[in-house]
């Protein structure tokens, strides 16, 4: 099962503008950008009314998983112009 997690297929299309990653293109991909935002806004909501502590986790929440997402775009993340 863990060998679908770590196949070598990219999970997200290249951007055609622009640095980053684009759709996802495999159920993996949905799954991870799904509990993603399901995390972000759950912090959001639970921990909303401090926002000492919102924020820093916030944050934390919201990149750690960028990483993943650069290792799994097709073509890795650059700069491009639409080709």
């Amino acid at each position: 099962m863990l060998h679908l997690f770590f196949d070598k297929q990219p999970w997200f299309r290249a951007k055609r503008y622009g640095y980053g990653a684009g759709l996802p293109m495999k159920w993996q991909g949905w799954v991870l950008m799904l509990a993603h935002i399901a995390l972000i806004m759950g912090l959001g909501i639970s921990i909303g009314d401090r926002p000492e502590v919102a924020l820093p986790l916030l944050l934390l929440a919201g990149f750690a998983p960028l990483p993943i997402y650069a290792a799994k775009t097709e073509g890795g993340w650059r700069w491009r112009w639409g080709d």
